[in-house]
């Protein structure tokens, strides 16, 4: 979700506050290469699954003091394999768990919502070759004539 709120920035270039980088181009290669990059998530992320399947297969081991490293208090949730508390609910929205259910099935529908977004998104890019905003305002300066249609058939009016 937080991907479509990424391209926000681009307002910047469009105004001509600053220059960013176009962003579906890549650019040159940075510091850090993409093996170590992939390494890194596996090993994160690794280690966030195992401790979800631990706590899957004997509820409550993974909120025994010294099982993380003293913050087992900070997430603990309201089922296994589900962390929660003050770091990961700081709002407390899902105090009881039928709110964590009710919570948990509205962060799936947005997260959907903004796949198909960013999908939209990507899509458009490859069509037009500009941005999101570019496309915008492209589309509100002429907003009958500069549309899908006109852009997938080619034809300008």
């Amino acid at each position: 979700m937080a991907g479509v709120e990424g391209f926000l920035p681009l307002i910047y270039t469009v105004t001509g506050i600053s220059n960013l980088p176009v962003w579906y181009k890549p650019g040159p290669p940075s510091s850090v290469s993409s093996t170590n990059s992939h390494i890194v998530q596996l090993l994160l992320m690794g280690f966030v699954e195992t401790k979800r399947y631990m706590d899957f297969r004997t509820p409550g081991s993974q909120a025994k003091e010294g099982s993380f490293f003293g913050l087992e208090a900070s997430f603990e949730g309201l089922e296994p394999g589900y962390p929660g508390g003050p770091l990961l609910n700081p709002l407390g929205l899902a105090k009881d768990i039928k709110n964590a259910h009710e919570w948990k099935l509205k962060e799936i529908k947005n997260g959907r919502l903004a796949m198909v977004a960013i999908l939209g998104i990507f899509v458009q890019a490859n069509v037009t070759h500009v941005g999101p905003i570019d496309n915008l305002i492209q589309h509100l300066s002429n907003p009958w004539h500069t549309t899908i249609i006109q852009t997938v058939f080619g034809s300008k009016s």
